[in-house]
């Protein structure tokens, strides 16, 4: 009898060590459909967060021939600019991080570099169809105080214009930006969230989702005319819809009109690419997975090379919306309308007359446009300029724009390339949430938090959630490893006081 209990003993003291072992060095299968940055930085997180003793294998399956998604670049007349995700918030911090960690370089405003897409030095105007009913000063000038004194000239127009609602603009995005900071917390003070609606209450932003942009900013007090006008033309660029999308993703595009805006030097695709290296992934490039089915234990992937793949958990990093994979059972996800952007790039000559104007030099650097069914763009904005006579440009609009029209804009056309984006959601207020777990087991969804906003960084965001999400449902706690990345993520206020 006696034995029997000491033996009992031993066991029961030995079983927490015996379980925690076993937990410990479990391994993992996960297959990641998508290698934009939502994907990628899934891959990154669940390495990130392992611990050393859990093995960890990841395949991520892209259909077409390059990664990056919808962080893609163009190639015009010998120059490349990026054609799809192209500027980021200077505290867009986990971004921040992926160019420390992979070694890439950033272009901060003011570059001298013109072929990564954008010209921070040049003038905007706001076009209403018959004339701009705003404009900037532009002055060419290598003398750092006349460019101060421009600046000031400038804002002492916005303000003529837009008075005091330009401050309170100002504070409704920076509350925005400040919720938005949480999600950079230390995971020990951040929870894990199984879905968008509590992830967005826990950091003050799911109200801004309930109503539309437009209504946001007539409770705070804005001005008819700056909405109608500048807000606007931020809305139309960033999101190619008018300020009745929804608060939350008018708010995130208002961010991402501010000042110290940046990019990565030779194109934003490489942090996607270098996370990809860095996390020891099997990529699997132009292999589309056309099907998903539950069987039991495990996912079965099929995919279009005729190859299957057996993982126990599947992430989908790619919007579903224009997708066709199948999934066994099905899945059920409220219906959602991607919004087609039509990015047109022309390398030519934009046409005076058009605007009205005696003289190219008098159209500004960046047109924006009012919400117009009849105006036939969103914006132009000059992407280089090679000299008098020669400009690159890159147009947005709602609609592909016929030769036709092109003609009437631009007095010379060497060179037109056209993509058409399906870029991110067509945004309308209240939005309706898809799970980040598709079927309640382990098939996960990171583009469901699209809805609240879609950028490089809340993809980002979203992906670190799902990455410790599926950490802490397979082995019932985030298993965190300690390491420089993590440690400059986790201690943001060192970040912050960089910035």
């Amino acid at each position: 009898m006696v034995a029997r209990i000491a033996t009992l003993f031993v066991l029961l003291f030995w079983l927490p060590v015996i379980t925690s072992s076993s937990s410990a060095s479990s391994s993992l299968s996960v297959c990641i459909v998508g290698s934009g940055i939502g994907g990628s930085s899934v891959a990154h997180f669940l390495r990130e967060y392992s611990s050393p003793s859990a093995s960890i294998s990841i395949r991520v399956f892209e259909r077409h021939g390059v990664v990056g998604g919808r962080m893609a670049r163009v190639n015009v007349g010998g120059d490349s600019f990026e054609a799809g995700g192209s500027i980021l918030h200077p505290k867009n911090y986990y971004a921040l991080n992926y160019t420390r960690l992979i070694g890439l370089k950033i272009r901060w405003p003011n570059a001298t570099s013109a072929s990564d897409g954008r010209d921070d030095d040049g003038d905007f105007g706001i076009w209403d169809g018959k004339g701009f009913v705003f404009k900037t000063w532009r002055v060419s000038s290598k003398l750092p105080f006349l460019d101060k004194i421009v600046s000031f000239a400038n804002t002492a127009l916005l303000f003529w214009r837009y008075g005091f609602s330009l401050i309170r603009m100002d504070n409704f995005v920076q509350r925005t930006v400040n919720n938005f900071l949480k999600y950079y917390e230390n995971t020990d003070s951040r929870p894990v969230f199984e879905t968008v609606e509590e992830m967005l209450k826990w950091a003050g932003l799911y109200d801004l989702t309930g109503q539309t942009l437009e209504e946001e900013l007539i409770s705070t007090g804005l001005s008819p005319l700056l909405i109608r006008e500048l807000i606007t033309v931020i809305t139309r660029i960033n999101y190619g819809q008018s300020v009745s999308i929804s608060g939350l993703a008018g708010a995130v595009s208002m961010a991402g009109s501010g000042g110290g805006l940046w990019s990565v030097q030779g194109g934003n695709w490489q942090m996607a690419a270098g996370l990809l290296n860095h996390s020891n992934v099997a990529l699997h490039l132009r292999e589309e997975i056309q099907s998903i089915s539950n069987l039991g234990n495990y996912y079965e992937l099929n995919s279009s090379e005729g190859n299957s793949y057996k993982c126990e958990v599947a992430v989908v990093a790619t919007p579903l919306d224009e997708l066709d994979i199948r999934f066994d059972p099905p899945v059920s996800i409220p219906p959602r309308k991607l919004h087609h952007t039509h990015a047109t790039f022309v390398r030519g000559l934009l046409n005076p007359a058009y605007f009205g104007l005696g003289s190219v030099e008098e159209i500004p650097d960046l047109v924006g446009t009012i919400e117009d069914p009849g105006l036939p763009f969103s914006s132009i904005s000059v992407l280089k300029r090679h000299d008098e006579k020669e400009v690159t440009y890159k147009v947005f609009s709602r609609e592909a724009m016929a030769d036709t029209l092109l003609d009437q804009i631009f007095s010379v056309r060497k060179e037109t390339i056209r993509i058409d984006w399906g870029a991110y959601p067509h945004y309308k207020a209240p939005e309706v949430f898809a799970p980040f777990i598709l079927d309640g087991q382990h098939l996960y969804y990171v583009n469901a938090f699209e809805n609240a906003a879609s950028t490089m960084e809340t993809s980002a965001v979203a992906a670190e959630n799902v990455a410790r999400l599926i950490l802490s449902r397979q082995f019932g706690h985030v298993p965190l490893k300690l390491s420089g990345s993590e440690s400059s993520v986790a201690d943001e206020g060192v970040l912050h006081l960089d910035l």
